[in-house]
């Protein structure tokens, strides 16, 4: 009877022993985990940017007039000689002799500065052909193994370099060839009105094959000297701007390779870096912080019928590819924290976390590269919590 007495309270106490153990033993943390594994790893810096038509004229009175109203609108095809606008004579101050002097030397000035252009473009024609020569060289030779692929891409970014510095060059002589026209175009209204003979209408054409890219000046009415009425140019020739801020764009060289996305179309189109601008400035951010940024300019390589719908002025995203490595072993960067004075991560061994020092190379913004500490097909844990410890006990969301 004795012995029964206690067994039943013994029952009892066992049990809430029992129950107050589970109850207060420290349960697993719920963690996210990812896998180690090998693919593309990519170390960008990323901006966004516009397109630019490359060659843009922006047509200006040549002289002071009466203005007709301009029929053109934006789109409308133009070409190189055609009329885009009609300037009616009036009464002006042209018959004062310090004004046709003036004039007359606004000629010669143009005429130099046209002949400075030619001979800019057969300079530049001269580096293009020399810069082709030496790529059809170094391709021969890369073919037979003699230079190395780095050697090659440089003559192939070299090459392309002096042929978009031969086509600006003889596009400054177009624009020198259409100044040199205006101020013969003024200095004969000067000398019709010396003569007291009533002037033609100045018809002013286009420079160039195109489009009217905008139309500053639509209605009739008196306009001065060198107003601005009317842009005109290609705007299946573009090229992308990008504002890079100063530290991210060092690390830009050109001929790099860029991807453009976000553009509208099915794909990212591919672009090389024709030009990192020598010259920065300020800008404010969204958040009120002065930053340094740095143009780069950038060459559309894609088959131009993959872009037929930009135009000018759109906004891209554009992708500069600074390191890019296949079969790279990788991980996510949010796995990484620092530990004793490295890095580290927690691997997900069972119910247990382990902690594992690991040796980190290239970064992306996402992604990391390892380099020692990590096998293929390991599950990590992200975004560890402070409180994960080694040997924690863990549970997989």
């Amino acid at each position: 009877m004795n012995i029964r007495r206690y067994i039943v309270p013994g029952a009892v106490a066992a049990a809430v022993v029992a129950v107050l153990f589970y109850a207060f033993r420290p349960q697993p943390m719920l963690v996210d985990t990812a896998v180690v594994e090998r693919g593309t790893l990519q170390v960008t810096v990323e901006e966004e940017a516009r397109t630019r038509v490359i060659d843009r004229f922006v047509v200006s009175a040549p002289v002071a007039g009466y203005l007709q109203r301009i029929t053109l609108r934006a789109g409308d095809a133009v070409q190189a000689g055609g009329a885009l606008l009609v300037i009616e004579p009036m009464q002006s101050d042209v018959l004062d002799p310090r004004t046709r002097a003036a004039a007359e030397g606004r000629v010669a000035a143009a005429r130099a500065a046209l002949r400075a252009a030619e001979e800019n473009a057969d300079a530049a024609r001269a580096g293009a052909e020399f810069a082709q020569a030496e790529f059809d060289r170094m391709s021969r030779l890369y073919e037979a193994r003699q230079v190395s692929l780095e050697q090659a891409d440089r003559a192939r970014a070299e090459a392309r370099r002096t042929a978009a510095g031969l086509r600006a060059a003889e596009h400054a002589v177009e624009v020198a060839r259409y100044e040199l026209e205006i101020a013969r175009t003024a200095l004969e209204y000067s000398a019709a009105e010396a003569r007291g003979e009533a002037p033609e209408r100045i018809v002013v054409r286009s420079p160039v094959d195109g489009r009217v890219l905008r139309v500053r000046r639509e209605s009739e009415g008196v306009v001065a000297r060198a107003e601005p009425l009317i842009e005109v140019g290609d705007p299946h020739a573009l090229e992308v701007v990008a504002e890079v801020l100063s530290d991210d764009a060092v690390r830009v060289a050109p001929g790099a390779r860029v991807l453009l996305e976000r553009w509208g179309g099915a794909r990212p189109l591919e672009g090389t870096v024709r030009t990192i601008e020598p010259s920065g400035f300020t800008k404010i951010s969204a958040l009120g912080v002065e930053e340094q940024r740095v143009l780069i300019i950038v060459d559309i390589v894609s088959p131009a019928e993959e872009w037929a719908q930009l135009g000018d002025a759109y906004r891209v995203e554009a992708r500069f590819i600074l390191w890019e490595g296949e079969d790279v072993l990788q991980i996510p960067a949010s796995a990484l924290f620092r530990s004793g004075g490295g890095g580290g991560v927690f691997v997900a061994d069972g119910a247990r976390a382990r902690l594992r020092p690991v040796t980190v190379g290239r970064r992306s913004g996402l992604r990391a590269q390892v380099l020692d500490g990590l096998q293929e097909g390991e599950r990590l844990i992200v975004h560890p919590d402070d409180a994960l410890e080694d040997g924690s006990r863990i549970s997989v969301r």
